[in-house]
């Protein structure tokens, strides 16, 4: 069975075509040329603003001209992820998608269903000829994964509505009313290099990991494999003194890393000693983890060919510890709200670049600002004691919940009366674009909903069939209940 099979039709059909369209975050010309031209396919007004953001307009069924006009919005871009042994390239190859059992998933890299479903509901409203719709605007914005860099760049009078449907959640039966705000901390290290002495070298990596949404699922106890690699080479180094000649792993800010590794040397007689540790570590950190990792998870200690040079002994030693040391996962649970996370650091990525230094981001997330910015400094206070430069990307806002919502009602009536109970409703850890919205367009009246999604950020990303149908039937009650309304 191909996803184009499923229902609804017209959801999957568009979702479909999006897979085939190349969207990394930063690279989405293809996208935006997609959309523009699926848009005048189907005779649907659109435009383009400055920063590539794309919206499409579609008049009110006839009879419904003074409903309140509703802006339905996602976003263009996807986390680009795969299996080291995949062969992808996400900049010019279409997602291979497949059915299974109850979902759908991609081969070996991550789905896109987050945000695709979300932009392909949205466009299915524009031309479903059974939907009954007050005036509707599809908000489909770039660059959400990093940066934010469409919400940031809207300028206000390029959707004209003040009832906004964000369809970037994902969990069906789930009504969000807020979120987190972030910041990402962007540290540089000038490397300083030394000969490298005579020893065993060993290469040192720790991959197959969960990994996943650094928001969504940074509360289930996954381990961050940078983190878990600097704790072995902290703990291993007292045991059998080592030098570091190399370590890089994770990829992007929003994601929890799954592989990491690094080359290390030790002397000659310590090698057997070291290698040993390895194997008392690895079943040490299998038994912490059961239940939270993927059961098939590798930490391997193989030698390798010696190094020309290896990081300036003290300063490596000094990268040990402070990747071992930095602030990462949970680190306040809310007191307002119960089971939420309130705070929480992701040491995401460690990266040995070209023109001689180490670049290390970490990702704060609160629904504090205050909390927000602690974390960041107690990271960049950090890095700063061995010697590091820390910038920062431009902090988002959270999004305060708004228990009055009027929509959140029209959204609460609609799920009663499909499914017969009542939703839940909740604010997320993970960042959504609401909260700038509501900066630059203070009227704005949102909620968030999508069908269910699992490990996303992740190549296990996963749609639940069943969901969809649910999701996109949710959106067409509340827009049919909107059209009924005055503006």
């Amino acid at each position: 069975m191909k996803i184009t099979d499923l229902k609804p039709a017209l959801v999957w059909q568009i979702f479909d075509e999006i897979t085939k369209v190349p969207r990394p975050t930063h690279h989405l010309d293809k996208m935006k040329a997609f959309l523009v031209d699926w848009a005048n396919r189907h005779n649907v007004e659109v435009h383009t603003d400055e920063v590539g953001n794309v919206m499409m307009r579609v008049p009110a069924t006839p009879g419904h001209e003074n409903a309140p006009v509703v802006i339905l919005q996602g976003h263009q871009d996807m986390v680009a992820e795969k299996r080291p042994d995949i062969n992808h390239d996400f900049y010019n190859d279409p997602i291979q998608t497949e059915v299974d059992g109850e979902w759908v998933r991609a081969k070996g890299t991550t789905l896109g269903a987050d945000n695709g479903m979300g932009c392909a509901a949205a466009m299915a409203c524009m031309i479903d000829p059974d939907l009954v719709h007050g005036p509707l605007e599809a908000l489909l914005t770039v660059d959400e994964e990093q940066g934010l860099i469409g919400a940031n760049g809207l300028k206000p009078g390029f959707v004209t509505g003040n009832i906004l449907l964000n369809l970037d959640s994902e969990e069906m039966g789930s009504l969000v009313i807020g979120c987190a705000g972030g910041k990402v901390t962007n540290i540089s290290l000038p490397l300083r290099m030394q000969e490298a002495p005579e020893g065993t070298y060993f290469e040192v990596s720790l991959s197959g990991l969960n990994g996943g949404h650094s928001g969504m699922e940074i509360n289930l106890g996954r381990a961050n494999a940078n983190q878990q690699l600097a704790r072995f080479l902290w703990e291993a180094d007292r045991r059998t003194p080592l030098e570091l000649s190399y370590f890089e792993g994770g990829g992007l800010a929003n994601a929890i890393p799954r592989d990491a590794k690094a080359v290390v040397c030790v002397a000659k007689e310590d090698a057997e000693a070291f290698a040993a540790y390895g194997a008392e570590f690895f079943r040490m950190i299998k038994a912490e983890l059961a239940g939270a990792e993927n059961p098939d998870f590798k930490f391997e200690v193989a030698e390798c060919k010696p190094r020309k040079e290896i990081i300036e002994s003290q300063l490596g030693h000094n990268i040990i510890t402070a990747l071992f040391a930095c602030p990462n996962g949970v680190q306040r649970m809310s007191t307002a709200i119960p089971g939420l996370v309130e705070t929480s650091d992701n040491l995401a990525s460690v990266s040995m670049l070209e023109n001689g230094t180490m670049q290390i981001v970490v990702h704060q997330r609160s629904s504090l600002d205050s909390r927000r910015d602690e974390i960041a400094d107690r990271v960049t206070a950090l890095f700063e004691m061995i010697g590091a430069d820390v910038d920062y990307d431009d902090a988002y806002v959270g999004w305060e919940p708004n228990t009055e919502s009027p929509v959140l009602k029209v959204a609460e009536e609609s799920y009663r009366k499909l499914f017969g109970k009542d939703p839940k409703v909740e604010a997320l850890h993970a960042g959504l674009e609401c909260g700038l919205f509501l900066e630059k367009m203070p009227n704005l009246d949102m909620v968030s909903f999508g069908p269910t999604l699992k490990d996303i950020h992740s190549p296990s990303e996963k749609a639940n069939i069943k969901s969809v149908a649910e999701f996109y039937d949710l959106l067409a009650e509340i827009i049919r209940r909107l059209a009924d309304k005055k503006a």
